[in-house]
């Protein structure tokens, strides 16, 4: 008997579910009919303002000013370009996906008595509103529909995450405005020592605390974060005096950064650790006070050794077109002759590729792992194996000397000032390299 009950309940409830998919299939369009648009004849570049209110119960104003969007409340400041897009595109293209009930009097069940997000925009003289409810029991669509108006009908739910923003969403978001393609310096101090850099050319230049090659990428990294970082939030709208700034820790901050373009400048101030992986920060040039992420401060407050270009070579073994290397008094010489190697010191003969070829390998494949100021200490007064390149052609030409100093090794480019300090390993693989070439 106990089998028996189970059995009947097992096909009670799949008459049930069944019923329900037929139910369901009966109201559902077919997946070939065409979808009625929420708004007829509205283009998305038209649109010229909107007002979302948000299911806190927040009101934001939006204008459209030329071809850009400011908020107009409840404070005038920028917007943030995407989002505004993304809400305009989306109000010209939200379907219904089905209609629940064309004549509904009870609006309160599908949460839009009152509507839990609302979003009214102006486009050719003409104001129209989307009010927005609760979610279906499935998730994958959201009662709405229009003010004045009994129908009540289903749109998809990832509209929630387009329409339901805050005034702090809808702001521009930007740290620090700056035109990366002019930026020509930048400062960037941390406590008491301030690290300088400066574009020479298409490269960045160490200038302070020390003359040094800098890694292009860790510099203009810090340009793209500085540039691209959002605000995490509004700590507050304005800040006065010292004292203010001391509850930030931005009256003596912990990192500042300066860029510059030309004659014109900007900066950012970092104060203290806010909620969990965010910081305080200040653009110089604004009254107020946010935060970002921490990571962008540890960025800043890295030494000035971690933006130095660690390769010894900017050459490479593909595009070298001479080597010359001296070590134990004995030098040699390589050219390139289309794709074939030949030496041409001590004596003219043909090389061995393959050897050239390790011996470029190992030579641009070593990399500074530490730097040395005082080369007294280096042994690289009386240099071990002295290295010179040609490439690109022969157009640009790069010399390092090499030395051992007890257990370390050390490597100094022409005309730097500091030693790089390298693996051991490194050297003797060179050597190595260099005497598979005798």
């Amino acid at each position: 008997m106990k089998g028996v009950r189970s059995f009947l309940v097992l096909l009670v409830i799949a008459a049930g579910l069944g019923g329900f998919l037929y139910y369901d299939s009966k109201r559902t369009p077919a997946t070939d009919s065409k979808l009625e648009k929420v708004f007829t004849g509205v283009e998305a570049d038209k649109i010229e303002r909107v007002t979302v209110t948000s299911a806190a119960g927040e009101k934001t104003t939006v204008q459209k000013q030329g071809t850009t969007w400011q908020v107009t409340a409840p404070a005038a400041v920028p917007a943030d370009e995407a989002e505004l897009s993304g809400i305009a595109s989306n109000l010209a293209s939200v379907e219904m996906q089905r209609v629940v009930d064309d004549q509904a009097t009870d609006f309160k069940q599908y949460g839009l008595d009152p509507a839990r997000i609302a979003v009214t925009f102006m486009s050719g003289g003409k104001e129209q509103t989307l009010l927005l409810g609760s979610k279906t029991p499935t998730g994958g669509d959201m009662y709405a529909r229009l003010p004045n108006a009994p129908r009540v009908f289903l749109v998809s739910s990832y509209l929630e995450t387009t329409f339901n923003k805050t005034s702090f969403d809808l702001r521009d978001k930007t740290v620090l405005k700056i035109d990366r393609e002019k930026a020509d310096r930048l400062d960037v101090q941390a406590g008491d020592k301030t690290t300088t850099f400066a574009k020479q050319g298409a490269d960045w230049r160490i200038t302070a605390p020390f003359d040094a090659r800098a890694d292009f990428g860790a510099v203009e990294g810090i340009l793209g974060r500085l540039n691209t970082a959002p605000m995490k939030s509004i700590a507050a709208a304005e800040v006065k005096d010292a004292k203010e700034l001391a509850q930030y820790g931005l009256d003596k901050p912990a990192a500042t950064v300066r860029v510059g373009s030309g004659s014109s400048q900007a900066g950012l101030a970092i104060g203290k650790s806010a909620a969990e992986g965010t910081v305080y920060a200040k653009d110089l040039s604004r009254p107020m006070v946010f935060t970002i992420e921490s990571g962008l401060a540890d960025e800043l407050k890295k030494p000035a050794d971690d933006f130095r270009i660690k390769d010894l070579f900017d050459a490479r073994a593909f595009n070298t077109t001479r080597l010359e290397v001296a070590h134990g008094g004995q030098t040699l010489a390589f050219e390139k002759d289309k794709d074939a190697w030949k030496q041409v010191t001590p004596a003219a003969k043909a090389a061995d590729a393959a050897k050239v070829d390790a011996l470029l390998t190992a030579l641009t494949n070593t990399r500074a792992n530490g730097f040395e100021t005082k080369i007294d200490a280096t042994g690289l007064l009386s240099p071990e194996l002295t290295a010179t390149v040609k490439f690109e052609d022969g157009k640009k030409q790069e010399k390092v000397t090499f030395a051992r100093k007890g257990a370390d090794a050390f490597a100094r480019r022409e005309g730097d000032a500091a030693a790089a300090k390298i693996d051991t390993t490194a050297l003797d693989a060179i050597v190595k390299a260099f005497d598979a070439l005798k």
